[in-house]
């Protein structure tokens, strides 16, 4: 029996071969929040009957089923690869560097078609024993990563899903020795594209990527079950960056609206040989939206700079990931 409360819970990932088609977790990942439900549409008949004051029950029907929610937890040295595919759309294998035990995950943006998954949930009753509820067809909608002074790397991840089933049988959770990145790992470099430098008076980095998708595709001959979603408008990247004004590098690119690339970087303890636990966030062309520094106080000047991320016709949104994965 597991204990009787969120602390016997569990997630477990798979990626799909086909969209809402299941495929057993293969990937436990820690996590600290979920919200994930199935959605149902009713339609309930208003036909009127002779003295009848109320709805028969028999006369409510389900026309149309879905799911939806989003997983919070740490980012972490090692499981991330099938989540960052589902978001960013490449399909990855995971490169060895060299002869070591170090792996590089290159996720570069592109069109999500086909990166489906399937996830799976241990939810516990008092009594100890864990039910199960197993999402298909989820496809990530949006990702938001988020760093500060003090603490670890979050990640967010929201999900648009086919269908939940409770008949299948909950797989047996293994976790893999894993640590989160965190703010003493973490770097900030802008710049020219490739030749990005240090960014001084960081306290805090977010970054957002939105997929947006046409989730609404019910059809006849489905079931009430929709077709996997497909992009339907520009991905959105967008962030802030909360720091101490220390210089106008940032100040002046608001003035001018002029462009920069963004590297955000979490280097971590050495795999082997010069290999190290890596996570990095690359932006080749991010523009300030607001706000440029007030004073509000005595106090440090602090300001929070909006932006938003754009293609700068060459380079695309990345995210690198180096770890000892042998596979996502």
């Amino acid at each position: 029996m597991a204990i009787g409360s969120g602390l016997g819970a569990q997630i477990g990932i798979a990626a799909e071969t086909t969209y809402g088609t299941y495929v057993a977790p293969t990937f436990f990942p820690e996590f600290t929040k979920e919200s994930l439900v199935l959605k149902k549409t009713t339609a309930t008949s208003a036909g009127i009957a002779a003295g009848r004051l109320m709805a028969l029950s028999s006369r409510r029907v389900i026309t149309q089923r879905e799911a939806s929610g989003a997983i919070d937890l740490e980012v972490t040295n090692r499981g991330m690869g099938l989540l960052l595919q589902a978001l960013m759309g490449t399909t990855v294998t995971p490169v060895q560097q060299g002869a070591s035990a170090a792996y590089l995950q290159t996720h570069t943006l592109a069109d999500t078609a086909g990166k489906s998954l399937t996830i799976q949930k241990g939810v516990p009753l008092t009594s100890g024993t864990v039910t199960d509820k197993t999402f298909v067809g989820c496809k990530v909608i949006s990702a938001e990563f988020s760093c500060e002074a003090g603490g670890m790397l979050t990640a967010t991840f929201e999900f648009d899903g086919k269908d939940c089933d409770e008949s299948k049988t909950l797989a047996v959770a293994s976790y893999t020795p894993m640590a989160p990145f965190n703010f003493m790992q973490m770097g900030v470099k802008t710049g020219t594209f490739g030749a990005e430098t240090a960014l001084d008076g960081v306290r805090k980095v977010s970054v957002k990527i939105e997929r947006p998708q046409a989730t609404d595709r019910f059809y006849a001959n489905q079931s009430a079950l929709k077709a996997e979603p497909i992009s339907n408008d520009l991905v959105k990247v967008s962030g802030s960056l909360e720091m101490d004004y220390v210089a106008t590098t940032i100040d002046d690119l608001h003035t001018s609206d002029g462009a920069t690339s963004l590297v955000w970087e979490f280097i971590g303890p050495i795999i082997a040989s010069t290999y190290a636990e890596t996570i990095r966030f690359k932006l080749p062309s991010i523009k300030i939206d607001d706000a440029p520094p007030t004073v509000d106080g005595p106090g440090v000047v602090r300001p929070t700079f909006n932006f938003s991320g754009f293609y700068d016709g060459t380079n695309k949104v990345a995210i690198e990931y180096l770890s000892a994965d042998v596979t996502l």
